[in-house]
């Protein structure tokens, strides 16, 4: 087994066990689709709510408004992935803030730099555990996919950022 689908299992590894752990505490999934977010392009949902965790499907830079990707280049897909990202967490009651895991998926690591500058942007503060890991193709022809595991908001956590 390679580095690469060593990493690739390890996150997915990591999601299945907080997905069970929530499902076996019997919680109940709630599908989050937000509109400011595009539309699945498969047999699956924007993200599931459980407990108190947030699975976010990966997303490419696809806007909603059109269906088509921002841009061609790497810079406006992780752009725009991170946007719908933030439009998700939105809809599902959370933010970057609360974010634990990340996973980047990226066709060429050249542009590695580039998607850590525009990902900074959105991480402020808390840096969640990331993986980034290079594949031969995404669908559409996307650049670059992320997909994300997020807490819902604490109270707590609320009146303290709410200056």
């Amino acid at each position: 087994m390679t580095t690469i689908q060593k990493e690739i299992c390890k996150a997915l590894l990591s999601m299945m066990l907080a997905f069970f752990v929530s499902c076996k505490s019997g919680e109940t999934m709630t599908v989050v689709n937000s509109k400011l977010a595009p539309q699945a392009i498969g047999p699956y949902s924007q993200a599931i709510k459980t407990g108190n965790y947030v699975f976010c499907s990966g997303q490419i830079g696809l806007s909603p408004e059109t269906g088509q990707m921002a841009g061609e280049d790497i810079s406006s897909q992780t752009n725009q992935a991170l946007k719908n990202i933030q439009a998700i967490l939105q809809e599902a009651g959370t933010d970057f803030m609360h974010v634990t895991k990340v996973t980047i998926f990226i066709t060429d690591m050249k542009n590695y730099s580039t998607v850590n500058e525009i990902y900074a942007k959105y991480f402020v503060g808390v840096k969640p555990a990331r993986s980034a890991v290079q594949v031969s193709a995404l669908p559409k022809n996307a650049l670059v996919e992320i997909e994300c595991i997020a807490t819902m908001k604490s109270k707590k956590m609320d009146r303290n950022n709410s200056k």
